[in-house]
This record gives structure tokens, C-alpha cells and sequence, in this order.
């Protein structure tokens, strides 16, 4: 390998630096040994760490571009960078149990209390409808064979208890509360399930530019699961192979930092084989939600 330019006090990747980060992944050696050689010739870890991840990202995204795929956006992202076993939510504290870096997902234990799941369940139950899914021919909505549930949306701030959960999970994934729409609550009899999709708008799409006036591009979604079903209901990523189970008040969340199938994040709501299943899902948006 190469010598790793010496350290500076610059904000910006160097050039010498970031010329060095592509030479050697280019030649087959990985991060972490990348990560290695800029603490032995004098990085801090933390600003080299910083160095490789920006280099290597835009890289990536260059690439992308240079490919036909839309150009990454900023995404929502909790605050994971020393493994942390659980993350500071300002009321709560939130334990994380899962984290897989390409695609983003992460499995949260305890996000929501169970009164808090109770809460949710109780003031939707009377205002449940059919799902519906976004109309992409026309920016409306619409019903979807592959959603077989019941569902509503709360006002973003309806009650305090809603507002409570909104403002931790802003701070959970350090994405401003504005920038989010409004919890839905979908319910699942037995057989009921949502099939593998995506949760970003397909540019291609005719309705899709009357859809983004209201907040852009949905860059991130959080599933927050109110109860446990006896059998079956977990979330499933195909492209990885990974199913989350439900389990009462732990959450899944994963990010798409650009609106393709590039960010493997096709999911879908396995499922239910017995009992019933509850959930909460809130999407975050690139700007505010209006």
C-alpha cells in the first residue's frame, strides 16, 4: 500500500488525500485497512474516519450519476458512529439492536412505552379506513391490491402524545420534526399483508412532481410496531434477505438517499399468519412536510 498523505488542519478532503483513498480502493484494499494506514501515519481517528467516509461516498455518488441514478440526498441519520448500545432520545432512552450499513436499517428496542402503543392503538381504532397508497399517475391516492390492511393518519402534533413521540424521534434520527408527515397507523387482520415496494416517488412517474411540492422526496421511513402478532407480520427486505420482527415498541428504520432500487430498500410487510398487528409508520421528507 501506498503512503498515506500526513495530516492537516483543512476541513475540506485534501487532494493528495482523497487521491490516495481512491488509488487504494481501487486496488482491492478495504476500509477498515484504509482506516488503519491514516492512524499510523498521524490521523485522528475520528477525522480520518470522517476523510475516508466523505471520499468514499462521493465517489460512489459520482458513479451513480455518471450511471443514470439520480444524485444522493442528505438522509436521516441517528447518531451511530461509536456503536452505541442505546441513544439518547431526550425522553427515552432507546436501545439500538441492529445496524446494517448498505442499506441503511436500523432495529430499535423500546422507541415507543407500551401505554404510548396503547394510546396510538386507541385513537385510531375508531377513524380506521381502507389503505390507500399514493395515485403515482396523479399525485392522489388510491386503493392497492398489494395493501390489504386499515389505516389513518394522525395530524403531525394532534395530542401530546403524539407530539411526545414526534419530537423523539427527531432527535433519535437528527431530522427536524417538520420535516415529517404524519404518523399512520395501519392494522392487519390474519392473511393481511403489504407487499415488497419501495417508499420514495418514482421520478418517472407522472404524478410524482405534483407529490413533491409538499416536502420533496421521502428520504427515510421509521416502522414502529404497537404489538406483538402471535405468528408472522415482520418487515422484510428482499434484496438482503432480512426480515425485523414485530415486537411491541421496538421500531425498524432505513433510509434511501436517492429515489432508485441502487439503495436496496425494497420491503414489505410479511404476512400476518395469527392474532392481529399494529403498527405506526412515520416518512421523512427532504424538506418540510406541508
Amino acid at each position: 500500500m501506498a503512503s498515506v498523505p500526513s495530516p492537516t488542519t483543512a476541513q475540506p478532503v485534501p487532494a493528495d488525500l482523497r487521491s490516495w483513498i481512491l488509488a487504494q480502493a481501487a486496488a482491492g484494499h478495504p476500509a477498515p485497512a484504509l482506516l488503519q494506514s491514516m492512524r499510523e501515519a498521524g490521523w485522528q481517528e475520528d477525522q480520518a474516519a470522517a476523510l475516508l467516509e466523505t471520499t468514499l461516498r462521493e465517489h460512489l455518488n459520482a458513479l451513480a450519476v455518471q450511471q443514470g441514478e439520480p444524485p444522493a440526498q442528505p438522509v436521516p441519520e441517528p447518531s451511530l458512529g461509536d456503536s452505541p448500545a442505546w441513544l439518547d432520545a431526550g425522553d427515552r432512552r432507546v436501545e439500538v439492536l441492529m445496524a446494517m450499513g448498505r442499506p441503511r436499517i436500523v432495529v430499535f428496542s423500546q422507541l415507543l412505552s407500551p401505554e404510548e402503543c396503547e394510546a396510538l392503538i386507541a385513537g385510531a381504532a375508531p377513524r380506521l379506513a381502507r389503505s390507500l397508497t399514493v395515485a403515482t399517475q396523479t399525485g392522489g391516492e388510491e386503493v392497492n391490491d398489494d395493501r390489504t390492511s386499515s389505516g389513518m393518519f394522525y395530524q403531525r402534533g394532534e395530542n401530546p402524545v403524539v407530539q411526545r413521540i414526534e419530537e423523539r424521534i427527531a432527535r433519535l434520527l437528527n431530522w427536524p420534526v417538520e420535516n415529517g408527515e404524519g404518523l399512520q397507523v395501519l392494522h392487519y387482520h390474519p392473511g393481511a399483508e403489504y407487499k415488497p415496494h419501495y417508499d420514495y416517488f418514482d421520478p418517472a412517474e407522472p404524478g410524482t412532481p405534483t407529490i413533491l411540492r409538499r416536502g420533496g422526496q421521502r428520504v427515510g421511513t421509521l416502522v414502529i410496531y404497537l404489538n406483538t402478532p402471535d405468528k408472522g407480520g415482520g418487515t422484510t427486505f428482499p434484496d438482503v434477505h432480512l426480515e425485523v420482527a414485530a415486537q411491541r415498541g421496538n421500531a425498524v428504520f432505513f433510509s434511501y438517499e436517492r429515489p432508485h432500487p441502487s439503495t436496496q430498500t425494497l420491503h414489505g410487510g410479511a404476512p400476518v399468519v395469527a392474532g392481529e398487528k399494529w403498527i405506526a409508520t412515520k416518512w421523512l421528507r427532504e424538506r418540510e412536510f406541508k
